[in-house]
C-alpha cells in the first residue's frame, strides 16, 4: 500500500473481477478524452482478451484502488512485434475520472517499471495521445521518461487532428550492456 498526499492507494495485480471496472474506466477515456485514439469503447470480452494477452506474455497488468474503488490501471505490452524489439516495452496508464493529481498514476508506474526491469527488459516507451495531455506527459517525466519525438497530426478524433508524443526511459542497464536472454 502506498500513501501519497491523501487517502491510501493500494496497487495490486489485476484480477478477472476487475474487468467491468477497467472496461468502464477505459470507455470514459475513449468517449471523452484523447489519451486513447480508439473511438469506440471495447466491450468487457475484448478488454478481458487484451488483459489475458498481456498476462500470457508474463507482463504486469496492475490496478490501483483508492477509497474502496478502482482508481486506475496500468500495464506493459510489447512495443512492436518484430524480434529486435523484444527488450522494449510500451506502457499504458489510465486513471479514473475525478481521481487525477492524487498520485495514482505514479503509484501504478513505479511498480510497473520495477517489474519490467526485474524481468530483464531494457527500454520503456510511452506513446501518449495528444500533445495537450499534460497530465500523462508530467507523470512520465516525473518517472524518468524523456521526450523523444512528436508525431504531428497522426490521429483524428473529436473533429480535430491530434499529435502523438513519444517518450522513453531506460530500464535497468538500458543500452549500456548487452541483454541477457
Amino acid at each position: 500500500m502506498v500513501s501519497i498526499a491523501g487517502p491510501a492507494i493500494t496497487v495490486r495485480a489485476s484480477a478477472d473481477a476487475d474487468i467491468p471496472d477497467i472496461t468502464a474506466l477505459y470507455a470514459r477515456h475513449v468517449l471523452h478524452g484523447t489519451a486513447s485514439f480508439e473511438e469506440v469503447p471495447p466491450d468487457e470480452a475484448e478488454m478481458a482478451r487484451r488483459r489475458a494477452d498481456i498476462l500470457g506474455r508474463g507482463l504486469p497488468y496492475l490496478v490501483a484502488e483508492c477509497d474502496g474503488r478502482l482508481a486506475g490501471y496500468a500495464y506493459a505490452g510489447p512495443y512492436r512485434t518484430r524480434s529486435a524489439y523484444r527488450f522494449t516495452l510500451e506502457n499504458s496508464v489510465y486513471v479514473a475520472d475525478g481521481m487525477g493529481r492524487r498520485g495514482i498514476g505514479r503509484a501504478l508506474m513505479i511498480p510497473l517499471l520495477e517489474m519490467c526491469e526485474a524481468a530483464g527488459y531494457r527500454r520503456m516507451i510511452a506513446a501518449i495521445g495528444d500533445s495537450a495531455n499534460h497530465g500523462s506527459i508530467g507523470l512520465h517525466s516525473a518517472c524518468g521518461f524523456r521526450p523523444v519525438g512528436i508525431l504531428p497530426a497522426v490521429g483524428f478524433k473529436f473533429g480535430r487532428w491530434l499529435d502523438g508524443v513519444l517518450m522513453e526511459r531506460p530500464l535497468g542497464n538500458g543500452s549500456d550492456s548487452l541483454p541477457v536472454g
